[in-house]
């Protein structure tokens, strides 16, 4: 049965889908079934396992939520042995105005993925920038949450909202819901700010910070640009060394 992790910041550019497809492609490579569940409307995740957002005639998770199509119908194959997509596009946008009228509106992404859990090693849920309905869908999901934090001024600001609303989730929806780990993106040895950041984030939260830190990577940010997990792009940079890492540490971890 899946270990199912949401990977989840409300505040923009951390770094969030570059962590969940090159996290989700490492466990694959690392021999691992992986499921990524693409749960955010700009559908980069999509994008950036080589699907061409303006041309997917596939159905998506919109259809899984609104129509209640079977997932296994919108999931789709990647150019990674073991690693699939459930996609998304700029329709989930209307799904969480569909939602509202639904019974246990918070639990519909649940149900979903209840379908194929058995399926897979790990699934991983890309959370959209926002803490809106689909969010608090996937966290309530979720077994665990991962979030990405980067090594630049402001880091710290807004995770207290987000901590809150995992509170309010553990609380209400999901008690199961643990948090996995802060992992550390955007990191730059060179740069005083990168190592008083990264210092300062595991004074607050200690052993719950991955070893692992992502560092800056000029490959890491071009491998969306050719639909491409940086494994495929370049095996041997940086990035991809440090997410192979976190693979490795992850699956250590969860045994």
């Amino acid at each position: 049965m899946a270990k199912i992790i949401a990977i989840a910041n409300q505040k923009g550019g951390v770094g969030k889908t570059t962590t969940s497809v090159n996290l989700a492609a490492s466990l694959a490579v690392l021999e691992k079934k992986v499921l990524l569940v693409d749960a955010d409307p700009q559908g980069n995740a999509t994008s950036g396992l080589g699907y061409e957002l303006k041309e997917l005639d596939n159905a998506t998770i919109y259809e899984c939520i609104v129509d209640g199509l079977e997932p296994k119908k919108a999931i789709l194959k990647t150019e990674i042995e073991g690693l699939f997509l459930l996609p998304s596009n700029i329709d989930l946008v209307g799904a969480e105005l569909e939602m509202l009228n639904f019974e246990e509106r918070e639990k519909v992404l649940s149900k979903i993925l209840d379908a194929v859990k058995d399926e897979y090693d790990y699934i991983l849920i890309d959370c959209s920038p926002s803490l809106g309905l689909i969010t608090v869908n996937s966290l309530t999901a979720a077994d665990s949450v991962i979030i990405p934090v980067q090594c630049e001024y402001l880091a710290l600001e807004g995770l207290g909202k987000l901590l809150n609303t995992i509170k309010i989730i553990q609380k209400r929806l999901n008690p199961e819901l643990e948090i996995e780990g802060f992992v550390l993106t955007m990191y730059d040895a060179r740069l005083r700010l990168s190592n008083q950041v990264a210092a300062e984030v595991k004074k607050h939260f200690e052993d719950m910070v991955f070893e692992t830190m992502i560092q800056r990577n000029i490959k890491l940010a071009e491998a969306p640009s050719y639909g491409q997990p940086v494994i495929l792009y370049d095996a041997e940079s940086r990035g991809s060394v440090n997410y192979l890492n976190l693979a490795k540490e992850l699956m250590d971890k969860n045994n």
